[in-house]
């Protein structure tokens, strides 16, 4: 997947006033921090993390951050973990920047995609997508935009579970094998139950990491 790089500063002053006064300057504040990494404010240009957010094609964004600090630019290699918008005016508000080594495994969710027409949607069916994401273990340089999963061969009535997911090298699903990820439903169920076969937080774990506060 494609790596991005992106300037940032510390900021010493936190707060709405000084985020406020960031943002006019088309800044925003973003804090970093990691596994045995001092957690470090800090402040980024908006339309540069646009650009990157506008070229990026999966969810999950591996950033050279270049850090410039009193002593020069400290590079840091980091994900993005979560970002911040303004849910009106669509506007950023906040970076979330986690840095990882890439030689350690990581935690994530990566989509999929479902290619190809069932079998079973040839014949009236209805193709019924159970799942978006999975929840996955890998090596940084293993990370995909996302995966592709071959539905062709589904018929009416049947499903398509995680274990019969075709995973690219070097990543390992964190689900239980048996979670169905799609299904063809008849085209009777289909029109009564326009929702049916939705599993909502079935096998899903919690992930608990903490964020230190902006």
């Amino acid at each position: 997947m494609a790596r991005y790089t992106l300037a940032a500063r510390i900021r010493s002053e936190k707060g709405k006033q000084a985020a406020k006064k960031l943002r006019r300057e088309n800044r925003i504040p973003a804090i970093f921090y990691g596994p045995g990494a001092a957690s470090l404010m800090l402040t980024v240009d908006a339309h540069e993390l646009d650009m990157i957010m506008k070229k990026k094609t999966g969810e999950n964004v591996i950033i050279g951050l270049q850090i410039e600090t009193d002593k020069g630019t400290d590079s840091k290699t980091v994900i993005l973990k979560e970002l911040h918008s303004d849910p009106v005016k669509t506007d950023y508000l906040h970076a979330d920047f986690y840095e990882i080594s890439m030689d350690k495994e990581l935690t994530v969710d990566i989509a999929l995609h479902f290619i190809n027409t069932p079998k079973g949607v040839v014949n009236g069916g209805m193709l019924q997508p159970i799942r978006r994401e999975i929840t996955v273990s890998c090596l940084p340089d293993k990370l995909v935009d996302f995966i592709e999963v071959d539905v062709s061969e589904l018929e009416i009535g049947q499903s398509l579970h995680i274990k019969d997911v075709t995973l690219p090298d070097g990543i390992k699903s964190l689900l239980d094998l048996d979670l169905t990820v799609a299904t063809v439903m008849a085209p009777s169920i289909a029109a009564a139950e326009p929702g049916a076969g939705e599993e909502q937080g079935e096998g899903e774990a919690e992930k608990k990491e903490e964020t230190p506060e902006a």
